[in-house]
């Protein structure tokens, strides 16, 4: 007598869905520690307040449902979306700011397509993109990094957050603002004037994208994911940019270096695009995914209107994320082209 061979994939493992977001959050703090170095301590305030409101708001969803609010406030993953939303957020942000984005994200996000597991859009992309389209002016209000001025401190912060306007002076265009306006400096020229550039891109976002790299590694070795979305997408923008660089010209788009180290590159690529719901599933799709919103990334960053683009690139591509599974889902064992036509 022969055991049955069972192929079927079959999961026993320790991270359950609490332990996933769990080690998620935990991965956040390198980076975090160096935005909160760079920028002051606004990213915790609002980490904090935004996690409460959050918690607030998925109770309210989950109530409403008819459904018991403990389990779904116990797994974490609301506090993993709006973590994520708040580390996108401008540190220094006001409080309506903060309730609409979480608002967005949860309710819209979220819980309009059924909760958990259901959504076919990253929920905190979904707050980021309400929130940037409908308050350019706050969602650009970024202050500048220690080593052009002193960060503003835990009162000024929670000032900040209920009305006190910080001082004009305090705020800074990013590195990849500069970048999109330059228009007749070569980029070794550009790098000696401008204050806001550092070694290999701007002075404290090349830090802040090490330790959202670092983070994310960490979480490739507790296998919460796979590595073939975030290397398809630092692959298709390093592409992309490579193809652009043209040696440095005043029309150039910058080295893929200075992509890799900006704006939210890292913090996309291993908190956002790996997110098991919204993104392709099998690992055909996943580096075609993840390439896909590298180069859409790249595009929008020299091409469009916001200097920066993950937001945009992830929501694009979770619309194409269905069409990508139709293609590179593998055939079930025992069924073949023959036998479905």
């Amino acid at each position: 007598m022969s055991w049955l061979r069972i192929t079927s994939p079959h999961g026993h493992g320790p991270l359950s869905t609490q332990r996933v977001m769990q080690l998620v959050l935990l991965a956040t703090l390198p980076g975090v520690i160096a935005q909160t170095w760079f920028f002051g301590p606004g990213t915790l305030v609002n980490i904090v307040v935004g996690g409460a409101l959050a918690l607030g708001f998925e109770w309210l969803a989950v109530s409403l449902r008819g459904r018991e609010p403990k389990a779904a406030l116990s797994d974490f993953s609301v506090l993993v979306t709006s973590t994520l939303l708040c580390i996108a957020l401008p540190p220094y942000s006001p409080w309506w700011l903060l309730v609409v984005g979480i608002a967005s994200s949860v309710l819209l996000g979220k819980h309009l397509f059924g909760g958990l597991g259901y959504n076919p859009f990253n929920p905190a992309m979904v707050g980021y993109v309400v929130l940037l389209i409908s308050f350019p002016l706050q969602m650009s209000s970024w202050v500048a990094p220690r080593g052009l001025t002193t960060p503003p401190g835990l009162f000024d912060a929670i000032g900040a957050l209920f009305g006190t306007p910080l001082a004009d002076a305090l705020t800074s265009a990013t590195p990849l603002d500069i970048l999109r306006q330059n228009k007749g400096l070569l980029m070794d020229d550009l790098y000696a004037t401008a204050p806001q550039f550092g070694r290999w891109a701007g002075i404290g976002w090349e830090w802040v994208n090490i330790g959202f790299l670092i983070g994310g590694l960490w979480l490739l070795y507790q296998r919460v994911f796979t590595w073939h979305a975030p290397l398809a997408m630092l692959a298709g923008l390093g592409l992309a940019a490579l193809i652009g660089f043209d040696g440095g010209s005043s029309i150039s788009g910058g080295s893929p270096l200075l992509h890799w180290l900006s704006g939210a590159t890292m913090f996309g690529a291993f908190f956002i695009i790996t997110d098991p719901v919204s993104s392709a599933t099998s690992n055909r799709g996943r580096l075609l995914f993840g390439a896909l919103i590298g180069v859409i990334i790249y595009l929008i960053r020299t091409q469009g209107n916001y200097p920066d683009a993950v937001a945009f690139a992830v929501l694009i591509m979770n619309f194409a994320a269905p069409l990508i599974d139709q293609y590179t889902v593998p055939k079930a064992y025992g069924h073949n082209k023959r036998e479905e036509s």
